[in-house]
C-alpha cells in the first residue's frame, strides 16, 4: 500500500441515499458525519461532480455520492481518477449494522464485511487498502438479518436513540479530523475504544 502524503488533499466520503425519504435512517449516517464536517468547515455541499456532492477545502474534499449505496463505487472512483487521489487518501464513513449502536471502528484497509456499499467501492477502486470509518447502529440484542436487515437500516432511529446518534456523530467527525492531522493508528488509538 502506498502511503498518503500528508500535504496533499484527502476525500471524504459519506454513504447513504439521496432523497428525503432517506435522510433520517440509519444508513444515511455517513452522510449526516460529512454534513457536520461541512458545517463546522463554514461550507455548503453544494457542487455536483461525478454524481457525488461535494464541498473543496484547502485540504479536504468532503463528499455525498448521490448514487445510492449500493453504487457508492462509482461516484468514488470517478473523483478518484477525476482528483488524482490515492485510494489510501479517501476515508469512507458510513453504518455497521454488526457494531453495536454508538460504536466508532476506524479501519485503513479490509474486506466490506456484507456492507454493499463498501462492496461497491472496494469493486470500484479495485483495492481493500481504502480506509474506513464504520458506525455502530444495532441495538441491544443485535441486528436482524436477510430482509429484516435491510428495513431495519432503511428505518429511522427510535427516540431512545437519539442523544446516543448525536454523540456518536460529533465523535465521528472529530474522528475524521483526527485521521486528517495524525493519520490512521493515532486515530484508532483514541476513537476506537
Amino acid at each position: 500500500m502506498q502511503s498518503p502524503d500528508e500535504s496533499r488533499p484527502r476525500l471524504i466520503a459519506g454513504l447513504g441515499n439521496p432523497g428525503a425519504r432517506y435522510r433520517g435512517t440509519r444508513h444515511n449516517l455517513g452522510f449526516r458525519v460529512v454534513e457536520l464536517l461541512a458545517a463546522r468547515s463554514g461550507r455548503e455541499l453544494a457542487r455536483l461532480e461525478c454524481n457525488a456532492l461535494l464541498a473543496i477545502g484547502d485540504r479536504v474534499v468532503l463528499a455525498e455520492p448521490q448514487t445510492y449505496m449500493n453504487r457508492s463505487g462509482y461516484a468514488l472512483r470517478c473523483l478518484v481518477e477525476k482528483r488524482g487521489f490515492l485510494p489510501s487518501e479517501v476515508l469512507v464513513v458510513y453504518d455497521e449494522a454488526a457494531l453495536p449502536l454508538g460504536t466508532l471502528r476506524l479501519r485503513p484497509r479490509g474486506g466490506p464485511g456484507g456492507h454493499r456499499g463498501m462492496e461497491s467501492v472496494i469493486q470500484n477502486l479495485r483495492t481493500e487498502e481504502v480506509p474506513r470509518l464504520r458506525l455502530g447502529i444495532a441495538p441491544e440484542g443485535g441486528s436482524p438479518a436477510g430482509e429484516e436487515l435491510v428495513d431495519f437500516v432503511l428505518s429511522p432511529f427510535e427516540p431512545a436513540e437519539g442523544e446516543t446518534v448525536e454523540e456518536m456523530i460529533e465523535r465521528a467527525a472529530d474522528a475524521c479530523e483526527s485521521w486528517l492531522r495524525v493519520g490512521a493508528q493515532a486515530t484508532m488509538d483514541r476513537f476506537n475504544a
